[in-house]
């Protein structure tokens, strides 16, 4: 266990297997570090000051859907920036343990530059697509997730025998390792019960994420063919998922 921690912390260091995995990881965790929402910056004030700091913020570089679909200027560069912001530690952890676990076999498969390019491009239209279903909504939407959903749709595509190592709570989280084929349809499912309920809480949007992982899956369908996959079991992915 401590070699392979060992050596999975010198490839994230190195970022040398997936320097785009790895860049978007470090960006994310950056902005949010200098940003009021960490709680780390003295320049955003305490108290009532932060809070308004936080508001600001998250208008500012977030997804307003009201304001995107209206057609407001500055709205159109939302779904990009929303990307590396986080509503909370709990919000960015999660997001980018999910992008370290599948992120980089990803990008491996795709090259460098594709990988880039379909992480912002999947990411952008599943915000896209959540701001045109809550069009009237002035809620701001942030975060990585349906960039990553999308990540995961054509990991579930490109290597569906690859291993994950999941921890289920109502089985006491003990950690079981399944197949991707197994994990992500039932994360898929956690996420299209969760929007039937009408679950849209802060930093939670279920309709992004599906439609984020939509797109990745059908992207690499499309892109590598009916065959071109990974038919072996592939190794097992570098770090636990939580479904």
């Amino acid at each position: 266990m401590i070699n392979t921690w060992g050596a999975t912390a010198v490839r994230l260091i190195r970022g040398q297997s997936a320097p785009v995995t790895y860049g978007l990881m470090v960006a994310c965790c950056l902005v949010f570090m200098i940003s009021p929402v960490s709680g780390f910056n003295p320049v955003y004030g305490t108290g009532d000051q932060l809070l308004a700091a936080q508001q600001d913020y998250f208008a500012r570089w977030g997804v307003v859907p009201s304001e995107l679909i209206s057609g407001v200027p500055r709205a159109a560069r939302g779904p990009l920036t929303a990307l590396f912001v986080h509503g909370s530690w709990v919000h960015l952890l999660g997001n980018m343990l999910f992008l370290y676990v599948f992120g980089a076999m990803v990008e491996e498969r795709m090259g460098h530059l594709q990988f880039a390019l379909f992480y912002v491009g999947c990411g952008y239209l599943a915000l896209l697509a959540y701001a045109a279903a809550h069009a009237g909504s002035d809620q701001t939407l942030v975060g990585a997730s349906g960039a990553i959903s999308a990540v995961l749709g054509a990991c579930l595509r490109l290597f569906p025998k690859a291993r994950v190592t999941s921890l289920f709570p109502f089985l006491f989280f003990l950690p079981l390792r399944f197949p991707a084929w197994v994990v992500l349809p039932f994360w898929v499912t956690l996420q299209w019960l969760a929007a039937l309920q009408g679950g849209q809480g802060p930093g939670v949007a279920y309709l992004a994420h599906l439609v984020g992982f939509s797109l990745g899956f059908l992207y690499a369908w499309v892109r590598y063919g009916r065959t071109d996959r990974v038919k072996r079991p592939a190794p097992a992915t570098e770090g636990d998922s939580q479904p």
